[in-house]
């Protein structure tokens, strides 16, 4: 599995791109997941891109940002080329967005075919780019719990269409993370791993909050000091060698907490390979060591 941190981490600090990349390369990641806003602020320096990230043995696997879908359909196709070029200078295969800003029991059906149809329309865009749209699981959109997301999947019907596995949240909406991701299967294509101390704290992630300088990160806690069992989900990740994440912190301590998490991460997915036969070697009747 390959990890990557986010720039959103880094949104209340003065921190380059360039020191990102070499603290993400020493610390043991493989990428830098592109927060949409930094992405724009860094196109006036096209020196930065994704073969100058390259050479310090870094990707973009994906830039996150929110495309207007109840904009103008002119508007949004536009916003959905000029991502898709960023996306193309930083050499990312993926781009994020929410599905819409309302929940899906509050959603009409003629919102969520609106919805579906604007995500469809764009895959097309992004598609020419040979790049996927993921919804990301989120409250308060049409991929706020199990049956929504999967109906959304079926409803935008698109081969560039995916979505991006927010385990906290898929948790936040009464789901299991690991059925779940069974039942999605490749519709996934990228995942953000957080925790939280208590369900009671999950309203520290309301973009309200996230976003403000000043807002509350009480609740906020490291991967595996929090009340989503991780070890459960990695465990039955590590099994996905194709798989791409990225440690979605907002908390304070950045550095040490990405680290620390990065370091538990592997240890888990380590001993889950240790632990687990080598089926293929099995089938074929030969012993790897």
């Amino acid at each position: 599995m390959r990890l990557s941190i986010c720039t959103i981490s880094f949104r209340h600090h003065l921190m380059s791109i360039d020191e990102m990349a070499a603290w993400a390369r020493s610390a043991g990641f493989q990428g830098i997941e592109l927060w949409g806003v930094h992405a724009r602020n860094l196109a006036s320096g096209p020196e930065r891109n994704g073969a100058w990230l390259a050479d310090h043995g870094l990707t973009v696997p994906m830039i996150s940002d929110y495309l207007p879908l109840d904009a103008d359909a002119r508007l949004l196709r536009q916003r959905t080329i000029e991502l898709c070029n960023l996306a193309r200078t930083w050499k990312a295969s993926k781009i994020r967005t929410f599905a819409g800003g309302t929940a899906s029991g509050l959603t009409s059906a003629g919102e969520r075919r609106l919805i579906a149809d604007r995500l469809r329309d764009i895959c097309d865009v992004t598609a020419s780019y040979g790049i996927h749209l993921l919804a990301e699981t989120h409250p308060n959109t049409l991929a706020d719990e199990a049956a929504s997301t999967l109906r959304l999947i079926e409803e935008v019907d698109h081969p560039f269409f995916a979505i991006n596995f927010d385990a906290l949240h898929v948790w936040e909406a009464g789901d299991d993370p690991v059925a779940m991701r069974e039942r999605m299967g490749s519709a996934i294509r990228h995942y953000h791993l957080k925790n939280v101390r208590q369900r009671k704290h999950l309203t520290v992630f309301e973009p309200a909050n996230v976003y403000a300088p000043g807002g509350d990160r009480n609740g906020m806690v490291p991967l595996f000091e929090g009340a989503l069992d991780y070890s459960h989900f990695l465990s039955d990740l590590a099994e996905d060698p194709d798989a791409e994440a990225s440690l979605e912190w907002f908390g304070n301590n950045c550095l040490e907490t990405l680290r620390s998490d990065l370091i538990e991460v592997q240890r888990v997915i380590a001993r889950q390979r240790r632990d687990t036969p080598n089926r293929h070697s099995f089938e074929t009747g030969r012993l790897d060591f």
